[in-house]
């Protein structure tokens, strides 16, 4: 209806009395004393900030630090709001935020062997050719979107990379940074907003529209990226390509991995 975002809860009816997103965090059970954090190597970097290892109160711990001019305060506390209404074993766990000075920070658990997409590269050679176990991956990834989609959340950039590897072969699902609650089970983005084209489905490509939907094509491409160990899908194809190839009376998917057992 021509508003910037939508609506979670009704406007307050005293002009100039309303709350900035970060409300309610500075004295709850989620706000961490920075002095407390010890920021120990880097483990990866994005556009919005960077990833580390660390320790809080005896815990080794990941440590996520937004860059600032990159990306809205209420975007990175509404990250934060997100993971805190969230508890699943399949699902990356928030420990605790820094709201109260800058750099804002998450700190959530930390994933020792890291990201599925590069474990499945670097371990191919040990995981081939054992179906059962990517299976089980597989398995694990869809339980941490079930419980997404029971709570009405939306991932909309689940992928291999945005998958996180911890002890005994636990996968759980990552990075909510693009998650967004709805109450109609559809987020329609911004006119510009980037996403994922690989992992996108025809409706995402051509109105940006993401529901539990477009999580589960998603979730399909992922599953192909663990059958083939890690491969890039639609390798060597542009952004156009691809929606030529999907959507169309004669629509072309992914083809079936080598194996990948026919009964899957």
């Amino acid at each position: 209806a021509g508003l910037s975002t939508r609506l979670r809860s009704p406007p307050s009816p005293e002009a100039g009395n309303t709350a900035p997103a970060s409300a309610g965090f500075g004295h709850s059970k989620y706000e961490i004393d920075p002095s407390e954090i010890q920021i120990e190597q880097q483990l990866g970097a994005g556009c919005f900030g960077t990833v580390n290892q660390g320790k809080w109160r005896g815990k080794v711990v990941a440590v996520k630090m937004m860059k600032e001019n990159t990306m809205s305060e209420d975007s990175f506390i509404e990250e934060a709001r997100t993971m805190t209404q969230l508890n699943h074993p399949n699902l990356v766990q928030l420990y605790g935020i820094v709201t109260q000075r800058k750099p804002l920070i998450i700190v959530t658990e930390l994933m020792p062997y890291g990201s599925l997409l590069a474990y499945l590269r670097r371990h191919k050679s040990r995981l081939l050719p054992k179906t059962a176990t990517l299976l089980d991956m597989c398995t694990q990834v869809c339980n941490g979107m079930a419980y997404l989609e029971k709570r009405r959340f939306i991932h909309r950039d689940l992928a291999a990379r945005n998958c996180l590897v911890g002890e005994s072969m636990v996968v759980k699902v990552a990075d909510f940074g693009l998650a967004r609650y709805v109450l109609d089970d559809e987020y329609t983005s911004s006119q510009g907003t980037k996403f994922p084209v690989k992992w996108a489905p025809p409706e995402v490509l051509n109105f940006t529209r993401f529901s539990s939907k477009s999580d589960v094509w998603a979730f399909g491409v992922t599953l192909w990226e663990i059958f083939t160990y890690g491969f890039q899908p639609w390798a060597g194809l542009t952004g156009q390509q691809i929606l030529e190839a999907i959507d169309k009376p004669n629509s072309q998917r992914l083809e079936q991995p080598d194996l990948c057992p026919r009964e899957y």
